[in-house]
């Protein structure tokens, strides 16, 4: 079965790793077919073994490697693919989308967080299929109370997100 690995925390605040390296670590791991998209640590591969076993192989072996605390979350080439159909939000150039992939039930807390958060303008956040997406203006994600919410220590083994746009080159390259 094919899936993609979301890696949190990678290449911000210090933790630093070369796809190419983690790719070697998830080969190494008995991961098949493994690539990755871009630098932010998305993991294209192929196991038969399933998504809440593949969590805690990679978790440890990343972990070992790279002597950091390691959070992933696998998914599905159909869940994947379900992350992308299922936003909500009209295209827009001058809007950002985000994706939150995660624990089971996360996206009720990242709502409960969104809707206790001040709004900036023309930020938006909804769930469809048990996915959060999040719609914010360029330039105000890391300003937004809600993008500030997002980096609390007790939510960081819970998610990670993703702009829409990258799950539209995941699809491309796992399809």
């Amino acid at each position: 079965m094919k899936y993609c690995a979301f890696l949190r925390g990678v290449n911000v605040k210090g933790t630093n790793m070369k796809m190419a390296d983690v790719c070697q670590v998830f080969k190494d791991a008995g991961m098949e077919d493994v690539s990755s998209i871009l630098a932010s640590g998305n993991i294209i591969f192929s196991s038969d073994k399933k998504a809440e076993d593949l969590k805690i192989i990679l978790e440890k072996a990343m972990s070992e490697h790279f002597s950091y605390e390691a959070f992933l979350f696998v998914k599905s080439q159909q869940e994947t693919e379900s992350f992308w159909k299922n936003n909500p939000f009209e295209k827009n150039e001058n809007l950002h989308v985000y994706t939150f992939v995660g624990s089971p039930e996360v996206e009720n807390i990242l709502l409960k967080e969104f809707e206790n958060a001040a709004k900036t303008e023309h930020e938006k956040g909804e769930i469809v299929n048990n996915i959060f997406y999040w719609q914010v203006s360029k330039g105000n994600t890391l300003d937004s109370t809600f993008g500030k919410i997002l980096g609390k220590k007790s939510l960081k083994d819970q998610f990670t997100s993703r702009n829409i746009n990258t799950f539209e080159k995941i699809l491309k390259k796992i399809g």
